[in-house]
């Protein structure tokens, strides 16, 4: 059951996808849905629904135990951002990584997945409004992020040389199996397993164990919690959790 507070923004939500496809009655939306379990609307209903809060270097206090860990792995430090929105958590690892490890090709790389296509596609453009970098130092604003100019005063652009770090695609933490370039030596699944009841958390923590490298580091939300869910990982520190070196 969901609160009312919820069903509201369902009910909002949702009837804007009516109100586009001309439709006045929920049931007959459903049964469209139904009807063709591969329709393109299937995608337009999801994006309706997803919820996507996010910010560059939300959580800041992730970012330094992510540059220290990269500095003590060897070979190409691999990330998931599995829940990356419109691209402010990914790009904000990849801006972490370039810091710690410089951008020497092959030396790092981020994977960034979203069931939210809309969002993906802003996150590919990279374009964001400079008033949302207030988190960036200014050496990071200049290095990274290219200002926009005339109509385009007002607005950054993340540079293509730091954007081709970063590979966006479709994942749905809810299939039993990902299409993704694992093992990582992190993953950062932050503020979307709140969504989730126990068992399915549990179900995504196991699918995650065999996708980390030993030792690899999960980054769960603030208001997540997953001791005790999955013997596997162990708390490492704030919101931060480590696989066991012998289950991977």
């Amino acid at each position: 059951m969901l609160a009312d507070h919820k069903r509201d923004m369902v009910y909002n939500r949702l009837v804007r996808r009516l109100r586009a496809l001309g439709l006045d009655d929920f049931g007959r939306y459903l049964s469209m849905l139904e009807a063709n379990q591969n329709s393109a609307e299937w995608q337009a209903f999801i994006n309706a629904l997803t919820t996507n809060l996010t910010a560059f270097f939300r959580e800041a206090h992730h970012f330094p135990i992510l540059a220290e860990h990269a500095r003590r792995r060897h070979g190409e430090y691999r990330v998931w951002s599995a829940a990356a929105s419109t691209g402010e958590e990914p790009y904000s690892i990849a801006i972490t990584l370039a810091d710690a490890l410089g951008m020497a090709p092959g030396r790092w790389k981020v994977f960034a997945s979203d069931i939210d296509t809309e969002v993906l596609e802003k996150a590919r453009s990279g374009i964001y409004r400079l008033s949302e970098l207030k988190t960036l130092s200014p050496q990071q604003l200049q290095r990274y992020f290219m200002r926009g100019t005339g109509p385009h005063e007002g607005l950054v652009r993340v540079r293509q040389e730091l954007a081709n770090y970063v590979e966006f695609s479709s994942v749905n933490l809810l299939e039993k199996q990902y299409n993704v370039p694992g093992p990582f030596d992190a993953i950062f699944c932050r503020n979307v397993m709140i969504y989730f009841d126990k068992t399915t958390q549990e179900d995504i923590l196991r699918r995650f164990v065999p996708l980390l490298k030993p030792d690899g580091l999960l980054f769960a939300g603030h208001s997540e919690n997953f001791s005790n869910l999955v013997r596997e990982f162990s708390l490492r520190g704030q919101t931060v959790y480590a696989l066991s070196k012998d289950k991977a």
